[in-house]
């Protein structure tokens, strides 16, 4: 079987919890690192599934690797092959199918919750799962493009997981591990976003991260399940 392309676009935001359950499942992965100037491949024909991570820049960018990693991304729908993004991952499958990126309305730092919308595809995706509390660290977001189906909304959110065909695009964390939470907290003032509703502090980004941790677990297992179903597997 061929590898899943893991893209990573800043060194403190790899595949986490992704890696391991590829790993569980005996799947191969190879990670292929954008922010030290590998570059994408030119065609996705060399790998069952692509996924792409995290990043502290936008999709709106000027920065040279957008523009071939959309073209990457349409070409992987024509073949057959699915495509999963996580935050920054979730916001390229959004624009690479039609859809915009902009500022959210407020940014989200931390634990929150995230709901499962009434559509059958969420269904499909969490099994029973209605709701569960999902790590975020976003200011901007996307919208739902032609052809996908939001899965996932949350009260500072609304778009926080769509679905199309095969395809994931999620704008929440659900990779998270231990470590990448207290790397991250040690970027959170030049957020320059005080306390809210929607920002936690440092602290409270701490605060019962193993139970919280395990709990997404259960979520990502599942969302990761029915991704996986859709690999390429010649």
């Amino acid at each position: 079987m061929k590898p899943i392309a893991i893209f990573r676009h800043s060194p403190g935001e790899g595949p986490g919890y992704f890696a391991t359950f590829l790993d569980r499942h005996s799947l191969p992965w190879t990670l292929l690192k954008v922010d030290d100037g590998v570059p994408l491949p030119p065609t996705p024909d060399g790998f069952s599934g692509l996924c792409f991570m995290g990043g502290p820049m936008s999709v709106n960018d000027d920065l040279p690797w957008i523009p071939t990693t959309l073209e990457l991304i349409r070409k992987a729908d024509e073949r057959g092959i699915p495509v999963i993004g996580h935050c920054l991952g979730g916001q390229l499958i959004a624009r690479a199918f039609g859809g915009t990126v902009g500022r959210n309305p407020v940014k989200e730092i931390g634990w929150g919750m995230v709901e499962a919308t009434a559509e059958a595809a969420a269904s499909e995706w969490l099994g029973d799962t209605r709701r569960f509390e999902g790590f975020h660290w976003h200011g901007e977001t996307f919208t739902i493009p032609a052809g996908a189906t939001r899965i996932l909304q949350s009260a500072h959110c609304a778009n926080q997981a769509f679905v199309r065909g095969q395809h994931l695009g999620m704008q929440c964390h659900v990779e998270m591990t231990e470590t990448m939470i207290r790397s991250w907290r040690q970027q959170w003032a030049a957020e320059n976003a005080p306390p809210s509703s929607s920002v936690q502090t440092p602290e409270q980004l701490e605060e019962n991260i193993t139970e919280r941790i395990a709990a997404m677990r259960v979520v990502a297992d599942r969302l990761y399940t029915r991704w996986i179903d859709g690999l390429r597997r010649d």
